[in-house]
């Protein structure tokens, strides 16, 4: 006979030959659940929480430099999410929690060496550090100044240098990140088959933004992909097999090491849900009574066992948590447990679930016969009226075929609940047993929502460019007698200064040229006729009491009119001969226009998480349009919106980010017609996940509109370098860009109460 536990057993047994007892390997405290810091005294206390008390109190050790002191807890597990505990509380800086062969140690990091010491307080251990003397402390007292502490700057995101894999000599991956800084902290966590890695306030270069195939180096690790996520970086670690993992900081570098899980094939392996106690167990026909007082003795639970429970047993387990082998024990047998604090009941499954029947009918019985109350709730933040719908609101129970059998979803059968709007209160009559239900969950109804202000910013920008370049060319020819090409004569008032004018000569008859004056006679190309002198025809002009003179070019292709509405410039120029009755005239038009614009919009709304909100500010564009058919048709007057509209929906999500279904519109009088102005519109419909105070472009437009056109004569126009004076050219670009910038921020109670 072989006994080997935690501690003597109370009662001493007898069993046949060849039976052994249990066999524990480790005694596991538990895990350690919190790790804080506070300042009692001058000095600092940190107190780190198990979740099961210690027997002795942890051994440690204090590093000068750098300053550091480590705790040993021996069969201890990481209970934290994360292995680095932010404290920054007086001379403590970071606390670093590793869990790795069977034991884990809290490194508590600190900003000066000091001593301390160690002290048990239940399911916790106090670690109390020495005061550190300072220069400040032993100053001279003086006059005290107020002074008023500057406001503490926001650390940016410092750049990791390096990222690195090594395969260690027992066949481990290690994963070496040398961090920008030491106050950057490490979350490690399971996801899928593999790891991930969270570095908080640390960027990534390009250069490392990569992935690592490590599949050659035999480890675990198959697989490390890097990536940027605001303001902290990704490691995932793909994983092959099984394996377990182990992760510390050090200042300013974070090392994993994931090495394959050895499986030892006569050791039982643990079952899901099972956290007590390992234990080994050898016993040949043991009764179940003994086997359920061994392990009472063992656990120093309080074990109750039904007169109908018996039977024997033959059993081996090897390495297994207590309640493991409990169940085990209980299923092989068909039994039962029920639970009340440190006492088990143990008994078979069929009289357990009549015993449970009975006391659920027990408790029926009590609720129909117990007396009703009337409680009233004063109601903050929710609605009365809505609190009425959800607690009378019914729910299908189930039922034969065909039936329905409706229960209130909160109230008991013959409760019930009103709501008085004017003073928002609700008043509930029930048993006490559901109003003191109702009560705590009130408490968790009625609370505050929390605001989210959304900002939009709609930037249009507009940048045109336009170029036109033309020509005019004309010339005349005249001689007195035989007609004349060039320019011709439209009628105007008498003593008309033009560049030429004809006069006629009283002693010959005919017409002579003379620049600077226009008479009363009105010459025309096409023939002259005179009731004096002897000319009878003479092609091209045609002469009466009133004539003044005008250009018509020969090409007349000036710069045209752009968009923008300018208008071109012009130059001329004109040739005579000395006789005047020979001229050209040229003249030259041109026209660069270039324009940049910018419209701004920002409409911004605050609203309730989860509740709809909209903002719109613009113009109703009427329109007629008419009811009915033919003669009893009814005209009408309607409008239609051309507005900026912001439309929004956000959702907090418990990691602090913002997710928005958004709708946003644009809208703008457009081009005239029959019916009425158009409507330009534009408008963007989506749904963002964006953090808190972040700010994300949700869509844009861009447009390009390039027109290059040129107008000439034909065959004149193509000439090279003199076809230039026979054509004109007009070159316009605009380009038009709209951006969509949102900017969501969660409004804090301080702010919204202002």
């Amino acid at each position: 006979m072989l006994l080997r536990q935690k501690k003597p057993m109370k009662n001493t047994l007898a069993y046949s030959v060849g039976m052994a007892f249990l066999l524990p390997v480790f005694s596991w405290a538990g895990s350690i659940q919190s790790v804080t810091g506070s300042v009692q005294g001058g000095g600092e206390v940190v107190r780190i929480v198990l979740d099961e008390p210690l027997s002795q109190a942890p051994t440690g050790f204090a590093v000068q430099s750098p300053a550091r002191i480590a705790l040993d807890f021996l069969s201890t597990t990481n209970g934290l999410p994360q292995s680095l505990v932010e404290l920054n509380q007086g001379n403590l800086n970071t606390a670093n929690v590793v869990e790795a062969s069977g034991r884990t140690r809290v490194v508590l990091n600190l900003k000066s060496a000091t001593n301390y010491r160690t002290e048990l307080d239940g399911n916790a251990v106090l670690v109390y550090l020495d005061p550190v003397k300072t220069a400040s402390a032993v100053a001279p007292i003086s006059t005290p100044v107020q002074v008023t502490p500057a406001p503490a700057p926001v650390a940016s995101p410092k750049s990791i240098r390096d990222v690195d894999f090594r395969r260690t000599s027992d066949g481990a991956g290690r994963l070496v990140v040398a961090l920008g800084s030491a106050g950057a902290s490490a979350d490690v966590r399971n996801e899928g088959k593999g790891l991930v890695v969270e570095l908080s306030r640390s960027s990534l270069p390009d250069a490392l933004m990569r992935r690592l195939d490590v599949v050659d180096f035999g480890t675990p690790v198959q697989l490390i992909s890097s990536s940027q996520k605001g303001d902290k970086v990704r490691l995932k670690v793909d994983l092959k097999g099984e394996w377990e993992h182990s992760a510390y900081q050090s200042d300013d570098q974070f090392v994993l090491e994931v090495r394959e899980k050895k499986i030892d094939p006569t050791k039982l392996t643990q079952g899901p849900g099972f956290s007590g106690e390992r234990l080994s167990l050898n016993f040949q026909n043991i009764e179940v009574r003994a086997l359920l007082q061994v392990i009472a003795d063992f656990t120093n639970f309080n074990i109750v066992t039904s007169d109908t429970v018996g039977g024997a047993l033959t059993l081996r387990l090897k390495d297994v948590p207590w309640d493991q082998a409990l169940n085990i024990i209980m299923e092989a047998k068909g039994l039962g447990m029920k639970k009340n604090g440190n006492v088990l009941w143990i008994a078979p499954r069929e009289e357990i679930d009549e015993r449970t029947k009975k006391d659920l009918e027990a408790a029926r019985s009590i609720e129909q016969l117990e007396t009703l109350r009337t409680q009233g709730f004063q109601i903050n933040y929710a609605k009365a009226e809505e609190l009425v719908k959800k607690f009378t609101e019914s729910q299908n129970t189930g039922g034969t075929a065909g039936t329905n059998t409706n229960n209130t979803r909160f109230l008991s059968e013959r409760g019930s609940a009103i709501a008085e709007e004017r003073t928002n209160q609700l008043f509930i009559t029930d048993t006490p047993t559901k109003l003191e239900e109702i009560t705590e969950l009130l408490k968790k109804l009625d609370v505050p929502v929390r605001q989210v202000l959304i900002e939009a910013r709609i930037v249009e920008a507009r940048d045109t460019f336009g170029r036109a370049l033309g020509v005019k060319f004309g010339g005349g020819y005249n001689r007195p007698g035989r007609g004349s090409i060039g320019p011709s004569f439209n009628g105007g008032s008498s003593a008309q200064k033009q560049s030429g004018q004809w006069i006629k000569n009283d002693d010959t008859g005919a017409y002579e040229y003379r620049p600077g004056w226009a008479n009363n006679n009105n010459v025309n190309s096409g023939s002259i006729n005179s009731n004096q002198g002897n000319n009878s025809l003479d092609r091209g002009w045609e002469t009466n009491q009133s004539s003044t003179i005008s250009n018509n070019p020969f090409i007349n292709l000036p710069a045209a009119a752009l968009s923008s509405g300018a208008a071109a410039a012009s130059i001329g120029l004109s040739v005579f001969n000395s006789s005047m009755t020979r001229f050209l005239s040229l003249e030259l038009s041109a026209m660069e226009s270039e324009g940049v614009g910018k419209i701004v919009s920002s409409p911004r709304l605050m609203t309730a998480d989860k509740s709809e909100a909209e903002i719109k500010q613009g113009t109703q564009i009427p329109y007629k349009s008419s009811s009915g058919a033919g003669a009893s048709a009814i005209p009408k007057v309607e409008f239609k919106d051309a507005v900026l509209r912001l439309k929004v929906i956000p959702q907090i999500t418990p990691d602090g980010d913002i997710i928005m279904d958004l709708e946003v519109h644009k809208d703008s009088v457009g081009a005239r017609t029959d019916d009425g102005p158009a409507i330009d519109t534009k408008s963007i419909r989506t749904q963002v996940l964006v953090e808190n105070g972040g700010t994300v472009v949700i869509g844009g437009i861009f447009e390009m509109e390039e027109i290059n056109q040129t107008n000439k004569v034909p065959v004149l126009g193509d000439i090279p370098v003199m076809g230039n004076l026979f054509k004109n050219k007009t070159r316009e670009t605009e380009k038009r860009e709209m951006l969509v910038f949102i900017t969501p921020r969660m409004v804090t109670d301080a702010i919204a109460n202002r």
